[in-house]
């Protein structure tokens, strides 16, 4: 492992007051533009369904997006909620993906449904009465399946293709377009299950610390044990996930930081999300006791300080960890008189970070 970890990014895309999804999405390519003109190494792209604080509900189609102006950075998913979809469906959007962009694709797939189980099921069309069925018609609950649907996934992106049952024998499927390089597929979670379950296929693993805050090492331990090299690498490879903040000072960083404590709080606590407050609105006043315990939980996973400080703290973490990639979740808020399709204080976070870790410029 190097002394400095490469650099990754992690955005869920925040949609905060008075924004439309339009500039939010416009704040976002200049978060991903900014990262890939410094060195970053991956741009990922969470899944969150009927969450107004969150404009990241269709990884695929911000990728798209959001890649357009970029040269070199990987574009991937942290990750598609696959109990969410068809694996066809997953498979061929990421080939679809890797047409435009070539060897630079991700897919991160997750088993949580990224929403309340209702959304979940009508993301499916099963809302009610209704149910998925296989192929034979036979019912299915795509959370059991999800290891299936992995390796599905895993053999409609090769030449080979999958071959399913079906009532009059055999079917064999192709992810289309095919590609020469298919999307490279990380498994993500923030559990044990998932830690086992990427170690028995073979693949790499993503631990989910910037939302979890604890269970990380051993989760990232059980799924060392248990690797099995496969013919999607020969040795374990995983990164770890940290919310970041980069101020002036200390304390403005954490000032820069109340508006995503609150959102923590509100979803740790089952409330009802909004659209993301502003830095200094006043955040303070609505904060109880149960948003600060969340927080509280949560922020010695956490580097949020000046430049140096954060950038030491992960460089700790990694070291912690013992991998050789951080990726970062910019969780700076805006402020109230930031342009509406800007988020100056996540760019400065990206910006202050390469500039510690002396990456280079394009």
């Amino acid at each position: 492992m190097t002394t400095s970890p490469a650099l990754s990014i992690l955005d869920l895309i925040p949609v905060r007051r008075g924004q439309t999804t339009g500039q939010a999405l416009a704040a976002s390519k200049e978060l991903v533009e900014t990262a890939d003109r410094f060195g970053f190494h991956r741009y990922w792209v969470a899944e969150h369904h009927n969450m107004p604080a969150v404009a990241s509900t269709s990884p695929a189609l911000e990728l798209m997006h959001l890649g357009q102006r970029t040269t070199r950075i990987r574009l991937g998913s942290g990750g598609v909620m696959l109990p969410n979809h068809a694996p066809l469906a997953v498979a061929e959007q990421f080939a679809l993906l890797s047409a435009v962009y070539g060897d630079r694709i991700d897919l991160g797939i997750g088993r949580a449904p990224g929403t309340d189980p209702y959304t979940s099921a009508a993301m499916r069309g099963h809302l009610g009465e209704g149910r998925m069925v296989d192929l034979q018609g036979n019912p299915i609950d795509p959370v059991e399946q999800f290891p299936q649907h992995i390796m599905d996934i895993l053999a409609l992106l090769t030449p080979a293709g999958a071959t399913f049952p079906v009532r009059t024998g055999q079917h064999t499927l192709h992810a289309s377009p095919r590609v020469d390089d298919p999307a490279h597929v990380w498994l993500l979670g923030s559990s044990g299950y998932s830690a086992q379950l990427a170690a028995a296929l073979g693949l790499p693993y993503v631990f989910a610390n910037h939302f979890a805050g604890r269970g990380t090492a051993a989760a990232i331990q059980l799924y060392r044990d248990s690797f099995e090299p496969s013919q999607h690498g020969d040795e374990p490879r995983t990164f770890v996930t940290v919310n970041a903040a980069v101020g002036s000072t200390a304390q403005e960083a954490w000032d820069l930081v109340q508006p995503h404590v609150y959102q923590m709080g509100q979803l740790r606590l089952g409330t009802p999300l909004e659209a993301q407050r502003l830095v200094g609105e006043d955040v303070e006043s609505v904060l109880t006791d149960g948003h600060r315990r969340v927080g509280e939980s949560m922020w010695d996973s956490w580097a949020v300080g000046t430049a140096t400080q954060v950038a030491d703290r992960l460089r700790e973490i990694a070291q912690e960890f013992g991998v050789d990639e951080i990726m970062v979740h910019p969780i700076a808020g805006a402020r109230p008189d930031d342009p509406l399709d800007t988020q100056p204080a996540r760019v400065d976070t990206v910006e202050a970070l390469a500039q510690e870790f002396g990456l280079e410029r394009s």
